[in-house]
């Protein structure tokens, strides 16, 4: 059988824009929605919906596959890249430091996004997930897993990627980094073409993508989660009607992906990956650090932790409390402010937006600080009492002595019958 000749990763990408995605010029040029791209972004949505109409009794289960399958691809892709030619000079690209990078901001952004993405703080997802625990789950080890997990796995399939994009680089006879893309163009455009020079390519194929299906079902999973839990526990009477709750969140889903899948949907795809899960997420788990530690308390909060796992030692005490109130919040606000510092507008390649989409997505990126902003604002305006306005605040912010104690009618998620106590 001939083999395929390799091509470079601009040429791919432009195949991509072209045939694919069927690029337009520029943002402004909205053109037509794809139908091959919006049946398929269809199909994810159903997916979801199917997954989580019955909440975590029902995604639970699959989440068991989602979770556990791309453990199996990684190790049958590593198993496979460092067998192939070129794939030690990748992997040593991978080991060996760049110092110089680390003077940029835009690598310590990347990486703290990288993070959150990864472990998900400030997206909701945790808590949400965390809230269908026991009262007395060891929430303390189950963080511990996590974190290390994902270090662990996001080391490994290091080996994985450059492993194989040496490969690809020795079958171009160039070096390493001319193939490396950072952005979607890896996992779409660079990893496909490798593929096609394996054996059985469709088997791997298949394989790949599936994959990254599953990953991007798992993500979706936990955000669908937290809008809807957050949507019922705000009218906890719309309980009895969840599964029309969970399938309007996925409609207006569907139809809000639509703007991504239309000739210009690349260009909004990077301008809201860009804004909206960059700085101001960041941003928001600076202030959550803050209103924990410094408001709520760093000494009421490992209270409330020992009452789920027992008395802590003073060294985790003393430990926790200057992670908390001192080097988190440093450690975020330093990285917010150098990425602000060497801020550049949004691109995509050699395109260059207009000035109204960076407005736009400053915009976008601004959105969630407004909810936060706009709802303190009512709560001091719904407060028709005769107290002055720094009253009315601190008591806003005053929490309450006895959080598990508190009786509190509600009706969980999962539950036909209210529960009493927290």
């Amino acid at each position: 059988m001939p083999s395929v000749p390799p091509r470079h990763p601009a040429a791919l990408i432009e195949a991509n824009g072209n045939y694919v995605l069927q690029l337009s010029s520029g943002i402004e040029h909205t053109g037509n929605v794809s139908i091959t791209l919006s049946f398929c972004l269809l199909a994810a949505w159903l997916i979801v919906f199917l997954c989580l109409c019955r909440g975590v009794k029902s995604s639970g289960k699959v989440v068991y596959f989602t979770a556990l399958f791309p453990y199996v691809v990684l190790i049958m892709l590593f198993v496979r890249g460092i067998t192939l030619p070129g794939s030690y000079t990748g992997i040593m690209y991978y080991l060996e430091p760049d110092w110089e990078k680390l003077k940029s901001a835009q690598i310590w952004g990347d990486a703290a996004v990288q993070i959150f993405f990864a472990l998900s703080p400030a997206w909701g997802g945790l808590l949400t997930l965390a809230s269908y625990n026991k009262f007395q789950n060891n929430c303390y080890r189950d963080a511990i897993i996590v974190a290390v997990t994902n270090i662990l796995t996001s080391f490994f399939a290091g080996f994985v990627i450059f492993s194989i994009l040496g490969f690809l680089a020795h079958e171009l006879d160039t070096e390493v980094g001319t193939v490396l893309d950072q952005g979607a163009g890896l996992a779409f455009v660079v990893f496909p073409e490798m593929v096609t020079k394996l054996q059985m390519p469709m088997f791997w194929s298949v394989l790949f993508f599936f994959m990254l299906l599953t990953l991007g079902l798992d993500s979706q999973f936990a955000l669908m989660e937290t809008v809807v839990t957050g949507i019922l526990d705000t009218f906890p009477q719309w309980r009895r009607w969840k599964l029309r709750v969970v399938f309007g969140v996925a409609t207006v889903g569907y139809l809000g992906g639509l703007v991504f899948i239309t000739n210009s949907g690349m260009y909004w795809f990077q301008l809201v990956d860009k804004y909206a899960a960059n700085w101001s997420v960041l941003l928001i788990a600076t202030i959550e650090c803050v209103l924990v530690a410094w408001i709520y308390g760093s000494e009421r909060f490992i209270q409330n932790i020992e009452e789920m796992i027992g008395q802590r030692s003073k060294c985790f005490v003393v430990f926790w409390t200057i992670l908390w109130k001192v080097v988190t919040p440093a450690t975020l606000l330093f990285i917010l402010c150098f990425n602000w510092i060497q801020y550049k507008p949004v691109s995509y390649g050699k395109y260059a937006y207009p000035e109204w989409a960076d407005i736009v997505g400053w915009i976008i990126g601004l959105l969630p600080m407004g909810v936060v902003v706009l709802t303190a604002i009512y709560k001091l305006i719904a407060d028709i009492s005769e107290k002055s306005l720094v009253e009315k605040i601190i008591l806003l912010v005053r929490p309450t002595d006895e959080w598990r104690a508190a009786k509190v009618a509600l009706y969980h998620f999962e539950y036909d019958e209210p529960v009493t106590e927290l």
